[in-house]
């Protein structure tokens, strides 16, 4: 019995390798946070099971604001398909190293964040309150800044190293959606 948990351990932790976002290096347009969250933008979303199920859409409202090209907040504003209203403001910091660390109120310690090229790799555990009870879920979040107006966010949600569900986002800067004509 303790050889199948041991192995079962060892196959889990293998499973939790993170692509390297160095690989994304020549990807354009270059990822530059203060740049890409400038202005008032929208972003629509689904919440899957594991199974793959969607179990939730929303949409959020994000207000960018910066002090300077190393500090700002996001201001998030979620509206879910049930009628729930949430609020999240993540304060975001660079680092010496180019790294990004993130904290919001329902974020447990710090989000730790990479960029290169086109690409951003989060890594952080988000409290989730589902009925009488919270849980404490890791998020690891990839972003692509598909061009200048437009965002994908994919995120794999894991608890005691096993998948539990996955959150997929796009962003659109409100500029970018007025009607040309």
């Amino acid at each position: 019995m303790k050889k199948w948990l041991a192995v079962l351990v060892l196959a889990v932790l293998a499973g939790c390798g993170n692509v390297d976002v160095s690989r994304y290096a020549d990807k354009n347009p270059k990822l530059e946070l203060p740049m890409y969250f400038s202005g008032v933008m929208d972003a629509w979303g689904i919440v899957q099971k594991r199974s793959g199920e969607v179990s939730r859409r929303f949409h959020v409202t994000v207000t960018p604001s910066w002090t300077d090209a190393n500090n700002g907040t996001l201001d998030e504003r979620f509206v879910y398909d049930d009628g729930e209203l949430q609020h999240r403001v993540w304060t975001l910091k660079r680092q010496g190293d180019g790294s990004w660390r993130g904290t919001a109120g329902d974020v447990i310690g710090e989000a730790v964040g990479h960029t290169a090229g086109n690409a951003l790799h989060w890594t952080y555990v988000l409290r989730i309150p589902v009925d009488d009870t919270t849980y404490d879920i890791n998020f690891d979040d990839w972003m692509w800044q598909m061009d200048e107006q437009t965002m994908m966010n994919r995120s794999v949600l894991t608890k005691f190293g096993f998948h539990v569900g996955d959150v997929t986002v796009f962003f659109r800067k409100r500029d970018a959606q007025k009607d040309p004509s």
